[in-house]
């Protein structure tokens, strides 16, 4: 598999190189040079999860990973479901919350520790990332215990939800978090500076598993096929997926998905009030705002780092961005919308709410909608018994940690601070 950099297409690496280096020169990110066509859908969408998967991820790996190698690779990471619920007659939602750690970020995570264990080498590895909430429990529990890699997590203080921080903030050992005085935008930056500097990055074989990580995109674009595997065969033909956004990795994966030959009619970016694209969509002006904070914590990102692929994507398809449907909705939205969805029987959480709502106001006659859950609701626990009035029990996977002592160290917005923290 050869993947180039997209700011400087000169540089081209392996998928090995591309898992152990995280990111290109000038921070820019590794892309595949070739997506294969898949001809064979319908007979991909009759398997089960993991042998479909196993099958399009070596269709675009290539013969680079030996065949039995990738598929202990991804039964080791693909080991629970995710199951598509219907929620009226023309709209379902992807269930991507049913890994140990409650999110979506488990698929990404779990196969890039295991891409990484196959691919690393010697030497010492630092697992580098910034979080604004799922990311660090896939992360932390993806990677705990695992010989010779260490783990730092940066994520912004106080703007995480206290289950979130509790599921990746209690395990110590190989896992380092650290609470920093900023916004996530603020942790993001920090990370790439750590990148920019060569001379930290060799010392202690710095990695990221941040969605800039391939080997994460990668696995994501898998559960797009298994949301059509689950659909009626009479409703595959006119989708539409609406996806919560917030570093836009996740619309990626899934517009590969498309380029594969998975016949998603469109998409939609949904965001918050974190608006920096479906702004840019409708003005053609690109011009992130501060970052506010919101009900969707994990979607308040101003710069999505993962949008330089989505526009990568397009141009080589010969798509137009306007073919890209998006909007954003306020908090206040965002809780009208949770309580109108559990008047008809669905629990969600606000970043799944968004999806749904924009996907409703956007979805046409004669098509089927399917939005992304990328979260339990138990994981927003606070909002969504103070929004719904109810009493949410904690499923044991958060129950066991909220129990626990968190472990993080605090941390101004200072690189070099974080530097000599990293060297320590």
């Amino acid at each position: 598999m050869n993947l180039y950099n997209i700011k400087h297409p000169e540089e081209q690496v392996n998928f090995a190189q591309a898992v152990r280096q995280g990111l290109g020169k000038d921070q820019g990110l590794f892309f595949p040079e070739v997506l294969p066509k898949l001809n064979n859908i319908d007979e991909l969408l009759a398997l089960p999860l993991v042998e479909r998967s196993q099958k399009i991820l070596s269709a675009i790996i290539g013969e680079e990973i030996p065949e039995a190698t990738l598929n202990s690779m991804v039964k080791n990471a693909f080991t629970f479901p995710a199951p598509l619920a219907q929620v009226s007659d023309s709209i379902y939602a992807l269930e991507l919350f049913h890994g140990p750690t409650l999110a979506f970020k488990d698929f990404g995570g779990r196969f890039m520790a295991q891409a990484l264990s196959a691919v690393r080498g010697d030497g010492k590895i630092t697992i580098l990332t910034a979080t604004s909430g799922d990311t660090g429990a896939a992360v932390a529990h993806a990677f705990y215990g695992l010989e010779n890699i260490n783990v730092v997590i940066l994520y912004p203080k106080g703007k995480i939800s206290p289950l979130q921080e509790k599921l990746f903030c209690t395990l110590g050992g190989n896992i380092r978090t650290v609470a920093i005085n900023g916004d996530f935008d603020a942790c993001q930056a920090l990370v790439k500076q750590a990148f920019d500097d060569a001379e930290l990055r060799q010392a202690i074989g710095l990695n990221s598993a941040n969605s800039i990580n391939i080997s994460r995109l990668l696995a994501q674009i898998c559960y797009y096929f298994e949301a059509f595997a689950q659909l009626p065969k009479e409703k595959r033909s006119e989708v539409v997926v609406s996806v919560p956004s917030g570093n836009f990795g996740n619309l990626t994966a899934g517009l590969i998905a498309k380029t594969l030959g998975l016949p998603i009619k469109r998409f939609i970016a949904s965001t918050n009030a974190n608006d920096t694209v479906p702004r840019y969509l409708k003005s053609g002006e690109w011009s992130p705002n501060a970052t506010v904070a919101t009900l969707s914590n994990a979607m308040d990102v101003s710069r999505p780092n993962n949008w330089p692929r989505v526009e990568e994507l397009f141009k080589r398809n010969g798509w137009a961005l306007s073919e890209l449907g998006s909007d954003a909705l306020s908090d206040a939205e965002t809780e009208a919308t949770l309580k109108a969805m559990y008047a008809e029987n669905y629990l969600c959480e606000p970043h799944g709410a968004i999806a749904y709502q924009v996907l409703k106001d956007q979805l046409q006659a004669g098509e089927t909608g399917i939005f992304l859950c990328t979260a339990h609701p138990a994981k927003f626990k606070e909002s969504v018994e103070r929004i719904l009035a109810l009493d949410l029990p904690l499923p044991e996977a958060l129950d066991k940690h909220n129990k626990l002592p968190l472990l993080s160290d605090e941390m101004d917005n200072d690189f070099a601070q974080l530097r000599a923290y990293l060297l320590k």
